[in-house]
């Protein structure tokens, strides 16, 4: 085979058709891959950092999965956080029902006896009790002085528990005293032969009063006013000019009456958990002389107070707080010949229809229990529980350098400071169940924070989540931009590239065809 020459036309097409033959088959490479670069010799820079980008593009893929575990196992959480509130919202209503059904004992209580003279608003007031003024000595007043000659001229004036008693130059014969209908003021006759005597002032006086004033003595007389209602609330009110006042002896201001239950003290200790009860009866600002005053002072302590036509005040436990007894009960209030002496407190008797009632639905708040139990353990995905305390740790990087972890709670009732009640001692009244109720709305609060928490958590996961699909795209098109083949260019590069290699076929074959030529020529 040494001695076979080929001219230097031929080698020359066979060198063109093997180079045609190589760029044909590189383009054609290109066109079913859709790569310009497919190795490292294609292009070695592009060709790496193209290999790179989807690794990381495949590193973080693998991620999306773990990603999107920890998405489920947020939104399982969620979804029994939700059914929590809902069980919880159930547990308020059946202990809103126990606030609503009868207060289920005959409460406990004590009376006093009759205090006579305190019945209505006033608790204090007694037949001796009316308010009495003693006046200082008056020089020359007596039952048969004259107004005129006491020194009262016309238009003097002073008042008596606000109404107006004026003095009047009126002619012999006119009436001596006359009142007004509508505001209750008296005008007194200083000229009439029978009204201008001390006398009419007396009875003008008594008139606003009710009660009976006299005038005691002989040359120097003392002038004792007093007030026939027996109410504590009632005073006698003196004023008017210091002259008039001077005149009679009397000085501006309010004379109260007085009370032996004045000055007296209470004192109940703790009902149910409420703060003792401390009670100063008297007039004054911070003591106690009515009922309604009474009752604002009980209140705390779980009591209210009563009183009878008879004055008789009667304590009782307030409707929270039916199934306690009366805190015990001391003071000087308490002491012999006292309003409060010797009295019994009863105990509180149950009622057994509705302890029933209340029995029932203590059953029916157990069974939610036992469901917000079962719910908080059920909640979980693929082996882990937010709501049982385990922790979601996420990686959300190749490096794993960047991730985030989420630390569950436990909310199991014993976690929601819930536990299951019973029967004879809770919900049996209002203070029992509200503290129920106390416990519920912290449980429904708590679950509320925690869901807000979870929400954070989900969010921030979710947006991870989309960043590292994201991200992965863009690291796939980086790399597809570094090693994709323009598809028009290599198809009109596979067409020319055809034509040549036909062309150099012919050009091979018509060099072949003249080597043939001359050798027929040797042989003829």
């Amino acid at each position: 085979m040494s001695d076979i020459v080929l001219t230097a036309s031929v080698r020359q097409n066979l060198l063109s058709l093997q180079s045609t033959a190589d760029l044909l088959a590189t383009t054609q490479n290109r066109l079913a891959t859709g790569k310009k670069v497919n190795s490292a010799l294609d292009n070695p820079t592009n060709f790496f950092t193209a290999a790179g980008l989807d690794a990381r593009a495949s590193d973080i893929n693998n991620l999306l999965d773990g990603i999107g575990n920890g998405v489920q196992v947020l939104q399982a959480a969620n979804t029994g956080i939700t059914s929590l509130q809902k069980l919880i919202d159930s547990a308020k209503s059946i202990a809103n029902q126990a606030l609503q059904t009868n207060v289920g004992y005959t409460k406990s209580s004590t009376t006093t006896g009759p205090i006579a003279g305190g019945s209505g608003a006033n608790l204090l007031g007694s037949p001796d009790t009316a308010a009495t003024v003693t006046g200082g000595i008056v020089a020359g007043l007596t039952g048969a002085t004259t107004l005129a000659a006491a020194g009262f001229a016309n238009g003097d004036s002073f008042t008596v528990n606000g109404k107006t008693i004026s003095f009047t130059t009126g002619i012999a014969g006119d009436p001596p005293f006359t009142a007004d209908p509508v505001t209750g003021n008296v005008s007194v006759s200083l000229s009439s032969a029978t009204g201008g005597t001390v006398a009419s002032v007396l009875s003008a006086i008594n008139g606003i009063t009710g009660g009976t004033s006299s005038l005691s003595g002989g040359a120097t007389s003392r002038l004792t006013v007093s007030n026939a209602a027996a109410d504590f609330a009632n005073s006698i009110t003196f004023g008017g000019t210091s002259g008039v006042l001077n005149k009679l002896g009397l000085a501006t201001g309010t004379t109260p009456p007085t009370s032996t239950f004045a000055g007296k003290t209470l004192t109940i200790t703790s009902t149910t958990g409420g703060p003792t009860t401390n009670i100063v009866f008297g007039p004054d600002v911070g003591q106690i002389s009515t009922i309604n005053q009474l009752n604002a002072a009980l209140l705390p302590n779980n009591l209210q107070a009563s009183v009878s036509s008879t004055g008789a005040i009667t304590l009782t436990t307030s409707n929270d707080a039916a199934s306690s007894t009366i805190g015990t009960i001391g003071g000087t209030a308490t002491a012999a010949g006292e309003m409060f002496a010797g009295v019994i407190v009863s105990a509180p008797v149950a009622e057994a229809n509705s302890q029933a009632t209340r029995a029932n639905l203590v059953s029916q708040y157990n069974n939610i229990i036992n469901q917000i139990k079962t719910t908080s353990q059920d909640a979980s995905f693929n082996g882990v529980n937010l709501l049982n305390g385990d922790q979601l740790k996420l990686v959300f990087n190749e490096t794993g350098k960047s991730t985030l972890n989420i630390t569950g709670v436990n909310l199991d009732p014993a976690g929601l400071g819930l536990g299951a009640l019973s029967a004879g001692s809770d919900f049996i009244d209002n203070v029992a169940t509200n503290k129920v109720l106390d416990a519920l709305n912290y449980a429904s609060s708590f679950l509320r924070s925690q869901a807000s928490t979870l929400g954070s958590n989900l969010s921030i996961v979710q947006i991870r989540q989309d960043f590292s699909k994201n991200l992965i795209n863009v690291l796939q098109t980086g790399s597809t931009n570094l090693t994709i083949a323009d598809t028009n260019e290599e198809a009109a590069n596979s067409q020319a590239l055809s034509t040549r290699q036909s062309i150099a076929v012919s050009a091979l074959a018509l060099a072949n065809q003249s080597q043939q030529s001359v050798l027929q020529l040797l042989r003829t």
